[in-house]
């Protein structure tokens, strides 16, 4: 009845069944053959930070996309949330093999490697979404943060004729990091040394970045005439702090960003910015993992998404 998460025991019995099965070396993998046709997929949504998940829109798109995926195909979708300050952290991870879990959608913006390795650990196939946590062998879909921020930084120089200028956040990434070499990319692609672009540190919040750009101008920095931004909160604070200080955008100061948030058609001017499609990235990762709990196989996989680039009147 544990075993099978069947009713009629305690949670605490099913625990105690679970450690002892462990303990003897019990190959939970035989539990997957005698599971129901149907069952629950979690969604788990892990955060490092509080400032690069707390704008949820981002995230709920791709969350939406996987639930319309699972829903059509007869599964349950639950939603859990884990934060890396939690004391208890691993044993959370660990009670999830007590579980009705069927199969697991990792949001892994934030997380690390080695935590990532405890879900990887447990008796259910997992599908990672927006970041590919190499060296692990893990299937993953994945944003293609390098082709984004190479079409951006390319239709800049394309545009105004000089090399842009960097907006990098202070919390470091993955995807960010894809950003940064995209954009090097870009530069070397039109005979321009990185080295030579004018990069600013920043907070990846729309008032963050507004109050550290206020800083800048206040101490009279150098300015780029136009910059490419890891993320679309980034570019709105800045876009925000250099209308305030009398800056004309575009004609001063040209910007572009990167998700295509909906804040970015509405702000003045509109921002021109990079468009993932997160919902069918959540629809990409909930097939994926359905295939695998239909068929699973030995080898991984890395489904990149592309993206694309939106025009509006911020360059």
């Amino acid at each position: 009845m544990a075993l099978n998460d069947r009713p009629g025991i305690s949670n605490a019995t099913r625990k105690l069944v679970y450690q002892t099965a462990e303990q003897m070396g019990y190959d939970f993998s035989r539990l997957s053959s005698k599971a129901e046709e149907h069952g629950t997929i979690y969604f788990i949504c892990f955060q490092a930070s509080s400032a690069i998940l707390q704008y949820s829109p981002i995230f709920d798109d791709i969350l939406r996309g996987a639930m319309q995926e699972c829903q059509s195909q007869g599964y349950r979708m639950k939603v859990l949330q884990f934060y890396a300050q939690q004391m208890d952290l691993k044993q959370q991870i660990t009670d999830l093999r007590i579980s009705d879990c069927r199969g697991i959608i990792l949001l892994g913006t934030e997380i690390e490697p080695e935590i990532a390795q405890l879900f990887f650990s447990l008796s259910v196939p997992v599908v990672v979404v927006d970041s590919n946590l190499e060296p692990l062998d893990c299937t993953c879909v994945l944003i293609n943060n390098i082709q984004g921020a190479y079409l951006a930084t390319d239709y800049l120089i394309n545009r105004r004729m000089t090399q842009p200028g960097y907006l990098k956040s202070f919390v470091p990434l993955r995807n960010f990091d894809e950003r940064w070499q995209g954009f090097q990319n870009a530069l070397r692609s039109n005979g321009m040394h990185p080295a030579k672009s004018i990069v600013h540190e920043l907070t990846p919040t729309i008032e963050g970045a507004e109050a550290d750009m206020m800083e800048i101008l206040a101490r009279k920095d150098p300015l780029a005439s136009c910059y490419f931004a890891e993320n679309d909160l980034i570019a709105i604070g800045v876009m925000r702090a250099l209308r305030r200080c009398g800056y004309r955008i575009p004609e001063d100061i040209a910007l572009v960003g990167f998700d295509n948030i909906s804040e970015s058609a509405l702000v003045e001017p509109p921002l021109t910015t990079i468009s993932i499609p997160r919902v069918y990235m959540g629809r990409v990762a909930a097939r994926q993992l359905l295939y695998l709990l239909d068929d699973p196989v030995p080898h991984s996989l890395r489904i990149e998404v592309s993206t694309e680039l939106v025009k509006r009147a911020s360059v």
